[in-house]
């Protein structure tokens, strides 16, 4: 069992930066961060191996979002740069156990979300 809690959410003006964290209990896992719009399904946006060798991005925030991970703390990171307003969703952390993979059912456990908004 893997539990995974985000933190580092909040309100930033367009062009803003944001580090978002997901503390994870448990093994390494391959990690992903999704988000989710109102009205609007929820879409990968990064992830990384379970190594932190192989990272991989949404074409819209590739140069402007980095994911990385410290394993010895058990701890990913997205950080997120020069934001825009339609990067504004409810952004989640998960774990699975295939590499690169962007589908929402691939990933097997989910945290419960941290707020990001981003004023124009």
């Amino acid at each position: 069992q893997v539990q995974l809690v985000e933190s580092g959410g909040g309100l930033v003006q367009a062009g803003g930066s944001l580090r978002l964290s997901c503390a994870a209990s448990g093994r390494t896992y391959n990690m992903g961060w999704f988000r989710q719009a109102p009205g609007k399904e929820r879409e990968f946006v990064a992830a990384i191996s379970r190594s932190g060798r192989d990272t991989y991005y949404i074409t819209s925030v590739k140069g402007r979002f980095t994911i990385s991970r410290d394993n010895a703390n058990n701890t990913g990171y997205l950080q997120m740069n020069s934001l825009k307003p339609e990067d504004t969703a409810v952004y989640y952390c998960a774990a699975t156990n295939w590499p690169g993979v962007v589908s929402t059912t691939a990933y097997a456990y989910w945290g419960q979300g941290t707020q990001v908004t981003v004023s124009s």
